[in-house]
Formats: C-alpha cells, sequence, structure tokens
C-alpha cells in the first residue's frame, strides 16, 4: 500500500518552481498542451468535465481506490517517475566536474575517471526514455515486451504526457547533444557497456527495465529508441526544435549559461524533475479517466 494517497502526491506537487517555469518555457513547442495543475479536485473536472460534487467525490473516491491496488501498476509508475529525477544524473554530475575541472587545476583528475559527458548524455537520455515506456506499460497492463503498443500510443500524447516529451528532446536530447542526437544516444548504447553500468540513473532503474543481464536491458534500451526514432524526429523536424531557441527559452531561469548549451544542460539535469512532476500529473490524469469510466 502507497504511503502517499493519490491526492496528496498531486497536492504537494509546487504551483511554481524552476521545474514548472522550464516546462512552461516550452509551451511554444506544444502550445496549450501543459497545465500544471497542483489540485485534485481540479484534476477530476478537467479529465470528466463534471461540476456535480456528488460525481466528483464518487470518482475521487474510486480514483484512489485503484491507485492503492498495487496490481494495477500506478503506484509502480509513479515509482518509476520518481526514481528518473531522485538525485542528479550521472550526465549533470559529469558535466558540471568537466566545468570546474576547466578552471580549477586540482580537478583535472576528474576527466579521468568519468564518462565523457556526450557519452553519459546519450546514454542517461536513452534510460529517461526507456522508464516511459515502463511507465506506460505499467499504468496500462503491458507486459514488458509491448514496446509496439507504447510507440503507436505515442502518436496520440498529449497534456501532460506530451510536455514531458517535449522536455525530454529539449532538455536531455537536443540541448546537451545537438541536432544529431539520435546518433548520439545509439553509439553511447551499442560503444560504452560499462558506463552504461557506471550511471547513476542506470543503477536507480535497472530492476523495473526488462531483461535479466545488463545487455539485455541495455538491448530492450536500444529497442525503444530504434522504433521511436521515427516519431522522435517528426516531433523535432516538425516543432522546429533547436538548441538556440531551447536556450533563449529557457535563459532567464539560467543566468550566466548563455552561450554555455553543455553549462545549461547541465544545470537542468541536476536542478528540475521534469518526469517526476508531470508523471505524477500523466499517473492521476490516467486512474481518474478509468474510475470515471468505471461509475
Amino acid at each position: 500500500m502507497s504511503e502517499t494517497p493519490l491526492y496528496k502526491l498531486v497536492e504537494e506537487l509546487p504551483s511554481s518552481s524552476l521545474t514548472t517555469r522550464c516546462l512552461g518555457a516550452l509551451d511554444y513547442l506544444v502550445p496549450g498542451e501543459w497545465q500544471n495543475v497542483t489540485n485534485f479536485e481540479e484534476m477530476i473536472k478537467r479529465v470528466t468535465g463534471e461540476d456535480d460534487q456528488g460525481v466528483i467525490q464518487q470518482v475521487g473516491e474510486r480514483a484512489m481506490a485503484l491507485y492503492e491496488n498495487e496490481d494495477n501498476g500506478y503506484q509502480r509508475a509513479v515509482s518509476i517517475f520518481k526514481m528518473v529525477d531522485s538525485g542528479a544524473t550521472l550526465a549533470g554530475v559529469t558535466s558540471l566536474a568537466a566545468k570546474l575541472a576547466e578552471d580549477v587545476s586540482w580537478l583535472e583528475f576528474l576527466g579521468k575517471v568519468t564518462p565523457k559527458p556526450e557519452t553519459s548524455q546519450g546514454i542517461d537520455a536513452a534510460l529517461k526514455f526507456a522508464a516511459e515506456v515502463g511507465t506506460f506499460l505499467c499504468t496500462n497492463g503491458l507486459p514488458g515486451d509491448s514496446v509496439g503498443d507504447f510507440v503507436s500510443a505515442l502518436t496520440t500524447y498529449e497534456k501532460e504526457d506530451l510536455m514531458r516529451i517535449a522536455a525530454w528532446v529539449s532538455f536531455d536530447c537536443v540541448l546537451p547533444l545537438g541536432p544529431e542526437f539520435l546518433i548520439t544516444v545509439t553509439n553511447a548504447l551499442e560503444t560504452a557497456m560499462d558506463k552504461i553500468e557506471e550511471s547513476s540513473l542506470y543503477q536507480r532503474i535497472a530492476h523495473v527495465l526488462p531483461g535479466g543481464s545488463t545487455s539485455e536491458k541495455r538491448d530492450f534500451v536500444k529497442s525503444t529508441i530504434d522504433q521511436s526514432s521515427g516519431f522522435i524526429t517528426q516531433f523535432v523536424d516538425s516543432k522546429g526544435v533547436t538548441q538556440h531557441g531551447i536556450l533563449e527559452s529557457v535563459k532567464g531561469y539560467l543566468e550566466g549559461a548563455e552561450g554555455k548549451l553543455d553549462y545549461a544542460a547541465a544545470i537542468l539535469d541536476v536542478s528540475t524533475n521534469t518526469f517526476e512532476h508531470t508523471g505524477i500529473q500523466t499517473v492521476a490524469r490516467r486512474v481518474i479517466k478509468r474510475a470515471y469510466g468505471e461509475l
């Protein structure tokens, strides 16, 4: 049983933070899709369109019961979203350490014991996307090999889901890795098996990835990227996602990072929790929608 009920998870989300401001800055990519709903009753009203207090109460009670039943996978999905953002990822820490090493001689050794920023960033980006797949499978009661169902669903993503994809593409891929990020991500997965195991993000989510060995889990992660590459490429092209555009949209929150793309990406990586924030909203929406349908 979850220690935190669903309504409380939603209402503990900040109405304003660096995370919400950076998400809001990406509205130009997905106009009007994301509203930062941090009130459970308001979420019910938005999902159902109901204003009858009795119906709202029924939906809320049913939604919380569905969430509390671990067999439904909703709690697991929230835990995965939280794991993605629990603490700084290896990519962010490595990038910041590298920046310090450029100016502080006694930190130069850091470059010798940590993965190259581009490699670790590519790995972490892929792992975050695999986590997105995992949460989709959990909340829809699908087995771990149902990646095709996820890929099909990507084209129908909206609201919190679409904003989370926009944030991933922008902050984890294009900003730090450039327009050819898919090549970097794929190469990192294919050539840096040891770096995958060193990733703190991998260490947190490995147990929820299908497969027994690191190689099998890596293959699953790579498969999710390969099968989704068409959607990802189309999203970037159709939305006109560029490093300059992203940095322009968030530069007001990243003082001193102008023109330093890798530095800006590192700050966002270690100081925002876009997956957890929008993920909780996603799970709440999916549970409420199911609860309303079951009345």
